[in-house]
């Protein structure tokens, strides 16, 4: 796709504090995505919006000192840089209490961000962000642009409907689910499936996308690419926490198919990845090539 140089990404979404505890991370699903890929050697922008608050120029200082173009990170007056209360249960499993509204629900785009998008390779896009009109009409303003659109479905209650759901379904040329989403959104479009092959075929009849994963948790992830199915059956690690776990694997997944890894390799290099990141805390943990390839290995 990008002819041997590097894949120019742009993530649009939420940027935000992820609380835990006491201790507070960035984090946010689309910033997440970015952050994974830039460490894997993408040209990354981020679009969002911040408050103007201490919360929102530290966002803006450490997006930038980690290698992402920060000029589409718009300073909003009126909303508060975003935060998420965390709370992880005793298998390391997250629940999200999400601030609203917050900056990123108000994100209105100025001329650097439609001139990012229009010479991107891919743009990666939530769901999440649409809970709010101001930033769901920007994204759907970007989603007429000829790039190609990777959908990441969040469900996150009460912040989604069924309708915009499936609209941003079908402006995508992939999207990743986990396996709960999957049913779950399959189910509302009345699938009569049960099982997740059955549901994904279902789902790319529906949209007219022929390209989609699903992650399964430990139990690794499916690949439906260009007509064939790829199954990864998850690297065993000991869970820290599931923050961000599933970000990294898209941000690898889709680097990895981008820039033309044969889709078994890039399904199992991004489940490695998954797997280390929920084995350390946080959602951006430094992850190591020779991490990676230990894990490999050791399954192998």
């Amino acid at each position: 796709m990008n002819n041997g140089k590097s894949l120019k990404a742009v993530a649009y979404g939420e940027v935000l504090w992820d609380v835990f505890d006491n201790e507070k991370k960035i984090g946010g699903a689309p910033l997440n995505v970015a952050l994974r890929m830039k460490t894997l050697g993408c040209d990354v922008a981020m679009i969002s919006c911040v408050g103007k608050d201490a919360d929102g120029e530290a966002i803006i200082n450490q997006v930038k000192s980690l290698g992402l173009e920060t000029n589409a990170i718009m300073q909003s007056e009126n909303f508060p840089t975003g935060l998420v209360n965390v709370t992880l249960n005793e298998r390391g499993s997250a629940t999200y209490e999400i601030a609203y509204p917050s900056a990123w629900d108000k994100i209105v785009l100025n001329d650097f961000a439609k001139k990012v998008v229009a010479d991107a390779d891919v743009l990666i896009y939530g769901s999440l962000v649409c809970r709010d009109e101001v930033s769901r009409k920007s994204l759907e303003e970007l989603l007429q642009t000829k790039v190609y659109k990777v959908f990441d479905v969040n469900l996150r209650k009460p912040h989604y409907s069924y309708e915009i759901l499936e609209q941003l379904m079908h402006s995508a040329n992939f999207i990743k689910f986990n396996d709960e989403e999957l049913l779950e959104i399959a189910k509302a479009m009345h699938s009569p499936f049960t099982g997740l092959e059955e549901n994904m075929h279902f789902i790319a009849e529906k949209t007219n996308v022929t390209a989609m994963c699903v992650t399964k948790g430990k139990h690794g992830a499916l690949l439906m690419w260009e007509g064939k199915l790829y199954d990864n059956s998850g690297y065993p690690v000991e869970v820290s926490d599931t923050v961000g776990a599933g970000d990294s694997f898209l941000g690898a997944l889709t680097t990895s198919l981008l820039t033309g890894k044969e889709p078994q390799a890039a399904i199992d290099f991004a489940c490695a990845i998954g797997a280390l990141v929920a084995a350390s805390p946080g959602a951006n943990p430094e992850i190591s090539h020779s991490k990676i390839e230990n894990l490999m290995t050791k399954v192998s």
